[in-house]
């Protein structure tokens, strides 16, 4: 009797987290957000491979976005009187958002100028920033329910503050990884016109150095609230969670109160919310 021909053995492909954030960021330019809050938010980290551009788009002049703006993980960067890479205040940003507008699948490179300025409530989704500039984002709008969502994506080596709020309404950041800056949300301590701002961080990954995670105006009713905040070569838990200031509409540099840390009123959260590796 003849033996039976051998059968072929058949391999199981592996999934390298790599390929399984590639894979995220290209069904959520077919399918849209839905599929980067399951695929991205669950890879976000520090160990998470930050994305490689496909191609350089420079920006002489700030992109006025209406709408959504699909970036198609193009690398953006300043150049002309956007290309200066100074942190001076009051610099024009790359992108300005439009009340409403969403901005997505973008990479914004070196020179960055002064990032992305929502003039009213806006969404975020998968925006990377590879070296801040003055600040990542800026929150402008003035209506108390404006709501600003920045879901996925990074920033990193930000001298100062990554996500700068100064306008009124809530701000929700999740799935999001800050490497070496100076602190990942700050509500603006003393701009000429001051509101109560709410801010929620969940899924974060902060990796050190860092200097806090989030400072809040107690006079103005400001409230942090976090959960799921993962803190990476903090060895000797220098990174301020939260930071409450005295903060003042007349310019000066505000006063930071202390300790700093939940308090049930301004900062919103239990230590376990908070972890350290």
């Amino acid at each position: 009797m003849t033996a039976p021909a051998p059968q072929p053995v058949r391999h199981r492909r592996r999934v390298t987290k790599r390929r399984a954030l590639i894979a995220g960021v290209s069904a959520f330019g077919i399918t849209g957000a839905a599929i980067v809050t399951t695929s991205l938010l669950s890879t976000a980290g520090a160990a998470s491979s930050w994305p490689a551009d496909r191609g350089e788009t420079p920006v002489p002049k700030t992109i006025a976005v209406s709408g959504v703006r699909d970036g198609g993980m193009k690398m953006f960067h300043g150049t002309g009187a956007l290309g200066g890479g100074s942190q001076d205040e009051n610099q024009d940003p790359l992108f300005e958002l439009a009340d409403g507008a969403v901005l997505r699948n973008v990479i914004i490179g070196s020179p960055a100028a002064d990032g992305v300025h929502c003039k009213g409530s806006c969404t975020l989704q998968n925006v990377w920033w590879l070296d801040v500039g003055e600040d990542a984002a800026s929150f402008k709008g003035t209506s108390p329910s404006a709501v600003y969502r920045v879901t996925g994506g990074g920033a990193r080596d930000a001298d100062d503050k990554v996500l700068q709020f100064n306008g009124a309404g809530t701000l929700e950041v999740s799935g999001f990884q800050v490497h070496n800056a100076g602190k990942l949300v700050r509500s603006c301590g003393n701009c000429k016109t001051q509101y109560k701002r709410t801010i929620v961080l969940s899924d974060i990954d902060v990796t050190a150095p860092m200097k806090s995670i989030v400072g809040v105006n107690a006079n103005y009713g400001d409230t942090a609230t976090l959960s799921g905040i993962r803190i990476h070569g903090d060895t000797k838990k220098k990174i301020k969670t939260c930071v409450r200031f005295q903060g003042n509409n007349t310019g000066k540099e505000p006063k930071e109160l202390t300790p700093s840390g939940p308090d049930g009123k301004s900062c919103l959260f239990k230590t376990s919310d908070i972890g350290y590796s």
